[in-house]
């Protein structure tokens, strides 16, 4: 599980009414940690929830160089709390010499499976740490399947975000039998519609993948830098493996909306 540096997060704090402690959190902690709602337990409290339910055990959380702030957190959690006997290991993303910020996604996987080198060998599920993610998608790309790769593929018109925000995540070319066939990050306006399934449904990624390992390491390690935003994509890394290898990563079509931690705004959403 990853998430961003919460940098859009910290900037639109000050334009929202929030809660004065759950303010001072949000300026202090990845905003996955940030406590919501009435019982004030943070998004990632509800997704390794999710992921245990859904039959998950080990659980590798790629955070930021010098982070403390989950390990502190997990160490916190009470041994009777449920979510304590998932096995968690920390991956830290390091921003390498003559950057100001670390380089993306596929950047924080590569450096995580270097870290952990078991995960070459292994099947496992990719997801942000800002996404509350249901239970049905994170068991469902736990299934066998014949492609080395899986990705739940959101329908746009479940998802109740305005168009704007829509082009703000990744949109997938699927064919007819839910082969992934491209896949763009931030995509134009103006493009949205080209992406639509043989079905007439707009299937937007919002980075939860399965992936073999193996398959898909040197994908990681040889991903281009995006040349405006000089990060390293994980959907470049998806788009370079199918190029490469067609009809290997199936599309689990789903439409259900998904929570999601942008800005401050999305804190007011989460009424645990």
């Amino acid at each position: 599980m990853a998430g961003g540096a919460s940098s859009r997060m910290k900037r639109s704090l000050a334009s929202v009414s929030l809660d004065p402690d759950v303010a001072k959190t949000a300026l202090e902690v990845h905003k996955a940690l940030i406590p919501l709602g009435e019982k004030k337990q943070p998004l990632l409290y509800h997704l390794l929830n999710h992921a245990q339910q859904a039959g998950y055990q080990n659980i590798y959380l790629i955070v930021g160089a010098n982070d403390h702030h989950f390990s502190t957190w997990i160490a916190a959690l009470s041994n009777t709390n449920p979510i304590k006997k998932l096995h968690y290991f920390l991956a830290e993303q390091k921003i390498p010499d003559g950057f100001s910020k670390p380089l993306g996604t596929a950047d924080a996987l590569y450096q995580a499976m270097e870290q952990f080198p078991e995960l070459k060998k292994e099947t496992f599920t990719v997801c942000n740490g800002d996404n509350l993610y249901d239970v049905l998608s994170l068991k469902q790309l736990l299934e066998k399947r014949s492609a080395p790769h899986a990705v739940i593929g959101y329908d746009r018109e479940g998802l109740q975000f305005d168009q704007e925000r829509i082009a703000k995540f990744a949109l997938m070319q699927v064919d007819a039998q839910n082969f992934l066939l491209d896949i763009i990050e931030k995509p134009a306006l103006p493009l949205l519609a080209q992406f639509k399934d043989p079905l007439g449904v707009l299937r937007v990624s919002m980075n939860i993948f399965s992936f073999s390992g193996q398959a898909i390491f040197q994908a990681l390690k040889n991903c281009p830098m995006h040349p405006e935003r000089q990060e390293k994509e994980l959907p470049t890394a998806v788009k370079n493996t199918i190029e490469q290898n067609p009809k290997s990563v199936c599309v689990y079509p789903i439409k259900v909306h998904l929570p999601d931690l942008t800005s401050a705004e999305d804190l007011k959403a989460f009424n645990f």
